[in-house]
C-alpha cells in the first residue's frame, strides 16, 4: 500500500505501523497496531501482528516516540518574542517591562497567538499542551473561550488552565492593575470555564485547570478559594513557584514564609498540582514536595534565559515527584519547539549531575513524566490501551548523517522537527505539514497582531 494512502485519517482503519528505524517502546521493534484512536498491540521485532489490520506503513525509515507532552507555556507570549524593552533582564525586571504591552491584548491577537504557538509545538512531535494564561484585561474577557476555538482548529490536545492575577502594583504586587481582576470574577469564570470546557474521559481532547498565576501576582484568599473550587469539580491545580530568588525573597517579606511552606499553607500541597519551574528548593522542600506527589514542569531553555538557575530535576523525582518538561512562554524562550527542549533538558541536567543523565531521562521527562504531571494516564507512553498520539521523525538531514543511534541521535544530533505526528490516531502532520492549516495566511495575521500589540503600547490612542 502507498504511504500516501496508508496516511488518509479513518476512524475505522486499523493500521500497522511496520518495523520503525527506532520506537520508544519496549519489545515493538516490529512496530505498533493503531485501532481507532488506541493502540492495540506492540509487535515484537521480526514476526507479524497478531490482530487483524486493513492498513501497513512500513516505518524503517522513521524514528517513532510518543507524542512530546508540554506542560507548561504561555500562548499569548509568541506576540513579544526578542522584544528589546525585555532583553537582558532577570525575571521581576522581564516582567515589568512586559506587562504594560500585554496589557494590551485583544481577542484576535490571542486566537492568532494561540493558534501559532500549538501549531509551532505540534510540528515539534508535540501532542499535548498545556498553557497557562492569566492576563485578562478589560478588552480580553472571554481568553479561554478562544484558546478553546484555536485548539480545535488546530486539533492536538490541551490542557486549558484559567489563569488569574489579583494582586495589583496598588497592593503590593508585580503586575499593573490594569490586568488584574476582582476574584469574585475570577472564581466565577473559572466555574463556568470548567463547566463549559472539562473533558475528563479517557481520550479527552480538552481538560481544564485552575492556575493563580504566582505568590506575586495573587492573594492567599484567591489560592485557597482556587484549591476548594479545583477539588470541587475534580481538575487540577497550576502556578508558577520557586522560579527565583526574587520570588522566594517576596514569600519571605509578604508571608513570613518559604515557597513550600506557602504552598502549604493555601492547601496546594499534594498531587492536585503541578508547578512551573521549581528551582529554589532546599532538600526539606523536595521531599515534602515527593511525599506530597506535586509535579514539577522543568523549563531549561526559559530557566537559561532569564538565567534563574537549574531545577534539580534528579532530586525531585527521586523523592516522588512527577516531573515533566515545558518550553515555558515564547517571551522567555522565544520558540515553542518541544523537541528542542528535550535536547536543552538532558544538556541543562547533564551540566549539573553528570553525563550519566541519558537521553532516555530527558525523553521519560517529556512524555511519561508530563503526562502523570498533568494527571493523565491515556498518554505519554506506546503501550496497548493507550491513546494513539505518536510523533515521527526521519534521520535525513546533514545534520543526522554518520549517526549511529536513531534515538540518541535525535537529541544529540539536534532534531527540530516531525515528519508526521498522529493525535489520537488521527494524522495531524504529514511530510512535515500540517493537515488543514494554511501556515501563510496564520504567518501574516499572527505578524500583524504582534506588531499592532506592541505599537498599542507605544501609540496607546492609535485605533485599530
Amino acid at each position: 500500500m502507498s504511504l500516501n494512502k496508508s496516511l488518509s485519517p479513518s476512524s475505522s482503519n486499523t493500521i500497522w505501523l511496520k518495523n520503525p528505524l527506532a520506537i520508544l517502546a519496549s519489545n515493538a521493534q516490529g512496530g505498533l497496531v493503531i485501532q481507532g484512536q488506541t493502540i492495540v498491540e506492540l509487535v515484537p521485532q521480526g514476526q507479524q501482528p497478531n490482530s487483524v489490520y486493513n492498513e501497513v506503513m512500513e516505518c524503517s525509515d522513521l524514528v517513532i516516540l510518543p507524542g512530546l507532552i508540554n506542560g507548561h507555556h504561555h500562548f499569548y507570549q509568541t506576540l513579544t518574542r526578542a522584544l528589546p524593552k525585555a532583553l537582558n533582564k532577570p525575571l521581576f525586571g522581564w516582567l515589568t517591562s512586559l506587562y504594560p504591552v500585554w496589557a494590551g491584548l485583544e481577542p484576535d491577537m490571542l486566537y492568532q497567538a494561540t493558534r501559532l504557538a500549538l501549531a509551532e509545538l505540534l510540528l515539534s512531535g508535540c501532542t499535548t499542551a498545556a498553557d497557562h494564561h492569566y492576563l485578562f484585561p478589560e478588552a480580553l474577557t472571554d481568553a479561554m473561550d478562544i484558546q478553546a476555538e484555536a485548539a480545535a482548529s488546530i486539533g492536538i490536545r490541551m490542557t486549558m488552565t484559567r489563569g488569574s492575577m489579583s494582586l495589583g502594583v496598588d497592593d503590593g504586587g508585580l503586575p499593573p492593575q490594569s490586568t488584574v481582576q476582582q476574584e469574585d470574577t475570577i472564581l466565577a469564570d473559572s466555574e463556568r470555564v470548567i463547566k463549559r470546557y472539562h473533558d475528563a474521559r479517557e481520550g479527552s481532547m480538552l481538560q481544564v485547570a485552575l492556575a493563580p498565576c504566582s505568590p506575586f501576582s495573587v492573594t492567599p484568599e484567591l489560592m485557597r478559594n482556587s484549591a476548594t473550587l479545583a477539588a470541587q469539580h475534580k481538575v487540577m491545580l497550576h502556578t508558577h513557584l520557586a522560579e527565583t530568588i526574587d520570588e522566594e525573597n517576596f514569600c519571605l517579606q509578604r508571608f513570613g514564609l518559604r515557597t513550600v511552606d506557602y504552598l502549604d499553607s493555601v492547601g496546594w500541597l499534594g498531587p492536585q498540582t503541578w508547578l512551573a519551574h521549581g528551582i529554589h528548593f532546599n532538600s526539606d522542600e523536595i521531599q515534602r514536595l515527593g511525599a506530597a506527589g506535586t509535579g514539577i514542569c522543568h523549563c531549561p531553555t526559559s530557566n537559561m534565559m532569564l538565567a534563574s538557575g537549574m531545577a534539580p530535576v534528579l532530586e525531585l523525582e527521586a523523592a516522588g515527584c512527577p516531573v515533566g518538561l515545558g518550553v515555558d512562554g515564547s517571551a522567555s524562550n522565544d520558540g515553542s519547539n518541544m523537541i528542542q527542549e528535550v535536547r536543552q533538558a538532558l544538556y541543562l541536567q547533564r551540566l549539573k549531575y553528570g553525563a550519566h543523565v541519558s537521553h532516555f531521562d530527558a525523553y521519560r521527562w517529556a512524555t511519561e513524566g508530563s503526562a502523570k504531571m498533568l494527571g493523565r494516564s491515556d498518554i505519554g507512553s506506546l503501550e496497548v490501551g493507550k491513546q494513539a498520539d505518536i510523533a515521527f521523525f526521519k534521520l535525513s538531514e546533514m545534520r543526522f548523517s554518520g549517526s549511529h543511534d536513531p534515538l540518541a541521535a535525535l537529541l544529540l544530533c539536534g532534531a527540530h522537527k516531525a515528519e508526521h505526528v498522529m493525535v489520537a490516531g488521527q494524522w495531524r502532520v504529514k511530510y512535515g505539514v500540517i493537515e488543514g492549516l494554511d501556515v501563510g495566511p496564520l504567518l501574516l495575521h499572527h505578524g500583524a497582531a504582534a506588531r499592532a500589540l506592541v505599537a498599542k503600547f507605544y501609540n496607546p490612542k492609535a485605533v485599530f
